[in-house]
């Protein structure tokens, strides 16, 4: 191990990371690795970062590689938001001045060796400044500290995922030149089966192929992947994974998005996580997050009830602290103009803030039965774009926060579209709006931070309110 390195300079590694960083390397020699991904997840959960040699980095992997910083001031558009070229980058931070450099770091429990990318190996890193500081806009640190927090509680967060996506055929790429505008023209696709069929296995069978395409592409990376399922839409299908604790929820879930778009796109496919394409007939994809929190040391379901009741007091409390911050907590599980078509009612999607015993109506849906062990919460409001890391923090966070201040969520409810209870935001606009406001993130995340992203975030906004839309074209045109 190089003992001059980047990460051995600051002390970045555990000593079951510097273990594993050894171990690493004499397999990229013995395996024959030609090529090694280093990736970070950006403020979106976009994989960005770069690939090098195999060979000339097997001895080098605590220095990692540098990238531009202008990468963490991006919109989805990959649009630069901040003024990089003014003092401090328009954060007030110098070390962002003139797109400097930030530092990859791998983290070395993660690597893998990517099946559908013959002799490539592949890493998450962790970034820094080059003065061996974190980088305040880190998404996965971030999830680091909150879930540290809950460590020195003596707790843990177990987490599990039902992911939906649609794929497609891929009918025309749109590479002729005048396609490739900021953001690219979205390619022209086809269904690869009709939908509302709802788990008849005539219709998986038709999804069949693709559906064995990603298992056994994803079975060697590890994903703990328990189900695939054919959802309710054309072309759109549901992936669950078994429970994981603490960061694995998030790292998997980076690497699974990240892996399915590619494998789908080798074999002539486009795979989306897009809440709800523009295309006929096409229904709405969720991400449902079921979660708990433990006892670190037993790992004790502490959300169980007892005494007749599914959820504990924790686990009311927790359910509590979910609902009253979930206006501004839309801008983590819901961060795209997209995701806020979906919030319709009876659609199987919650359309404002409520929680009940096994209703798919509701945001906060109460899995379990009294005296169950395994009995915990999912949350139904998230979209699969959103930032995992992001997410998972948006729970702990404000569950904790319920369980801090013992907040009553209040009667289950029955009927949640018809309830008398508080809307979801009805755009990205309203909530960041809320974030922006939100005094509990702000104590808890940092002024710095949030006001990073709800200026990214407001960025795409403006963007999306200055062009005219064919609703407008349609609406006005012949009209006035």
């Amino acid at each position: 191990m190089n003992k001059t390195s980047f990460a051995e300079r600051h002390d970045l590694w555990t000593d079951d990371q510097r273990k594993q960083a050894a171990e690493i390397s004499k397999r990229l020699k013995a395996d024959g690795l030609h090529s090694l991904r280093l990736s970070f997840a950006d403020q979106h959960g976009l994989l960005r970062g770069k690939t090098l040699i195999g060979n000339a980095v097997a001895d080098k992997l605590g220095d990692g590689c540098a990238l531009t910083t202008t990468l963490l001031l991006k919109d989805t558009s990959h649009r630069t938001v901040f003024p990089v070229w003014q003092s401090g980058g328009g954060l007030g931070n110098s070390q962002l001045t003139g797109a400097a450099d930030f530092i990859l770091v791998p983290d070395p429990g993660t690597f893998q060796v990517l099946p559908w990318v013959p002799g490539t190996g592949w890493m998450l890193c962790d970034i820094y400044f080059p003065d061996g500081t974190p980088v305040p806009y880190s998404t996965r640190q971030i999830c680091k500290d909150a879930l540290a927090g809950l460590a020195g509680q003596g707790l843990g967060f177990a987490t599990g995922l039902e992911v939906e996506f649609h794929v497609f055929h891929m009918l025309d790429e749109k590479l002729d030149p005048a396609d490739a505008t900021h953001p690219g023209a979205p390619p022209d696709v086809e269904l690869m089966a009709q939908g509302y069929q709802y788990l008849t296995e005539t219709r998986y069978d038709e999804l069949e192929p693709v559906c064995e395409l990603l298992r056994t592409n994803l079975a060697n990376p590890g994903l703990p992947l328990q189900s695939m399922e054919v959802e309710f839409g054309p072309s759109q299908l549901e992936f669950t994974f078994g429970v994981q604790e603490g960061l694995a929820t998030a790292d998997s879930m980076m690497l699974f998005r990240s892996a399915v778009k590619q494998i789908c796109r080798r074999e002539g496919l486009l795979a989306t996580f897009m809440c709800r394409p523009a295309l006929e007939n096409i229904f709405s994809s969720g991400w449902h997050l079921h979660q708990s929190v433990v006892d670190a040391k037993t790992g004790k379901n502490l959300f169980a009830g007892t005494n007749g009741e599914v959820l504990s007091k924790m686990g009311r409390h927790f359910t509590g602290g979910l609902l009253a911050h979930a206006p501004a907590s839309s801008v983590f599980t819901t961060p795209t103009l997209n995701g806020y078509k979906r919030y319709q009612p009876y659609t199987l999607a919650p359309d404002r803030i409520s929680w009940g015993c096994d209703n798919r109506g509701s945001m906060i849906r109460v899995c379990g039965q009294p005296g169950d062990e395994t009995s915990h919460i999912e949350n139904r409001a998230g979209e699969p774009a959103a930032n995992p890391y992001l997410h998972l923090v948006s729970q702990i966070l404000s569950g904790m926060d319920g369980v801090k201040s013992k907040r009553d969520p209040g009667p289950p409810c029955d009927e949640p579209y018809s309830a008398e209870a508080e809307k979801l935001p009805g755009s990205l606009m309203a909530a960041v709006a809320e974030l922006k406001n939100s005094s509990f993130y702000r104590s808890s995340l940092g002024d710095e931070f949030v006001d990073y992203l709800t200026t990214i975030k407001q960025a795409e906004c403006d963007r999306f309110l200055s062009q005219v839309t064919d609703w407008e074209q349609r609406e006005y045109f012949q009209t006035f």
